[in-house]
């Protein structure tokens, strides 16, 4: 046989022991959550993309890949600040696995050596909550201003370019030692206080003045004055 008639069968060998070898390089797949552990930030996370395995009678079996344990999750955060969600059994989200082992980075922090000489292994994941199947993609989403929302819509942060804007169907609650507003305050429903509501220019009843209006029925002693005018 001629070597340039050896030459494909040399590329399919070659590119079957490539493919063989890629076979055990994980890099990156969808997940499901299973469970979270708050105190540590991990999860258990259930690879979403079943695995086809060969059989010694050279027949192919698809399973379900084995949960990956103590995948450190995600919160977006920096310089003392993280934007955290509750994370709940079914969340969907991205598995993205380390090239090399990440136990001693993740016990101890700081710059490791190497615990372990695997790489690509599905025991060193991470998991980025957010990423969505069909089935579960969100509803109605503004494609013109930015939200943190609710899934269903009904409570959101919005920020647009003309305004920002708060929505809670039932109760949005302030708990600050001391809130501070520039500009004018407009509500279309009863403001309720437990405390003292002061003014340092003037508070206004309609048109009627907290501090320059004048009573009608005045008379000199103990009688009472009618109301403000």
């Amino acid at each position: 046989m001629l070597r340039q008639e050896r030459y494909e069968d040399d590329q399919i060998a070659l590119l079957t022991a490539m493919e063989g070898w890629q076979a055990g390089m994980w890099t990156a797949l969808p997940g499901i959550l299973e469970s979270f552990d708050a105190t540590k930030m991990t999860a258990e996370v259930q690879p979403s993309i079943q695995g086809v395995f060969r059989q010694k009678d050279g027949t192919e079996k698809i399973v379900t890949m084995p949960l990956c344990l103590d995948v450190p999750v995600q919160f977006i955060g920096g310089g003392g600040f993280t934007l955290t969600f509750p994370m709940v059994k079914g969340d969907e989200g991205l598995l993205v696995f380390a090239s090399r082992c990440i136990d001693a980075w993740w016990q101890s922090g700081g710059i490791q050596p190497q615990a372990e000489w695997r790489m690509h292994d599905l025991s060193d994941g991470f998991f980025i909550p957010g990423f969505r199947s069909v089935p579960r993609v969100l509803t109605n989403i503004s494609t013109d201003k930015t939200q943190l929302r609710a899934d269903d819509g009904t409570a959101f942060v919005e920020i647009g370019s003309d305004e920002i804007k708060l929505k809670h169907p039932t109760k949005v609650t302030v708990d600050t030692p001391e809130a501070h507003f520039t500009g004018k305050i407009t509500t279309d429903g009863d403001i309720t206080s437990s405390g003292t509501v002061k003014g340092t220019t003037d508070v206004l009843a309609g048109s009627i003045s907290g501090k320059s209006h004048k009573h009608t029925g005045v008379t000199a002693g103990s009688a009472q004055t009618g109301i403000p005018v």
